[in-house]
């Protein structure tokens, strides 16, 4: 080839390279958040938040009342002030739940689920998936059953896989009748089957044993724990099983 015709396809090449490098970046580009991917609208999942409003959600025992506390900010859930835990309008049973979420430097949160509105408090029906910063609130010194993913109280994460205070996480909590799944960035955390001989021995060693509503609803409410702390929730879909 002359260094003519070399010349003249120079440009042509860095052309195809740019346009190339384009098709590129568009076919990587993420999700974007609050949004269902078109294979989990074939999976029957459907957003519990869209990124703008609380709407589907509201206070505990408070239906129909504003939620104080909680707000919408720059595409999470975020508490912002004390008041209270905020929950879901529907009542769910068997499902697989998707849901980010990131803690504040030394916060304490939690996801709760099968919850009961006619209880004082939902921690005394609702089984809880821990949301903590276990190197710096109280509760990571007082046992791994309380570290981020365990269900709180009964069940440590059989791996940590956490990512450091300030990042998202992504949790999956699947329930299938008596059988709970937790699972943390891709690594399966938990798994457990209520009312087994184990799960009975566990909670009988509990504070658990003194509420005799809590882990026997077969459906209720999904929960965002207000624990006095920062903490942001997004991506927040659900599928029935």
């Amino acid at each position: 080839m002359t260094r003519s015709n070399a010349s003249r396809l120079l440009p042509i090449a860095a052309l195809c390279f740019a346009l190339a490098y384009a098709g590129c970046a568009i076919a990587a580009k993420p999700k974007a958040a609050n949004t269902l991917s078109a294979a989990e609208k074939r999976e029957g999942f459907v957003s519990l938040f869209d990124g703008r409003s609380l709407q589907g959600w509201h206070g505990y025992a408070k239906p129909g009342q504003p939620i104080s506390g909680w707000e919408a900010v720059d595409g999470a859930i975020v508490r912002t002030a004390e008041g209270g835990d905020l929950v879901s309008d529907k009542l769910y049973g068997d499902f697989e739940l998707r849901i980010d979420w990131k803690i504040s430097p030394g916060g304490n949160s939690g996801i709760f689920y099968r919850g009961l509105e006619s209880e004082p408090q939902i921690y005394r029906s609702a089984i809880e998936y821990q949301v903590l910063d276990n190197d710096r609130h109280p509760d990571g010194k007082n046992g791994r059953d309380r570290w981020a993913s365990a269900l709180y109280g009964l069940y440590a994460p059989a791996k940590i896989a956490v990512r450091p205070v300030g990042q998202w996480n992504q949790t999956r909590i699947v329930v299938r009748g008596d059988h709970i799944e937790h699972w943390l960035n891709g690594e399966k955390v938990v798994d457990c089957v209520l009312g087994s001989p184990d799960w009975k021995a566990r909670v009988a060693a509990s504070k658990f044993k003194d509420w005799p509503s809590f882990g026997v609803a077969p459906r209720g409410v999904i929960g965002l724990q207000d624990h006095g702390d920062e903490v942001a929730y997004r991506n927040i879909r659900i599928r029935p099983l």
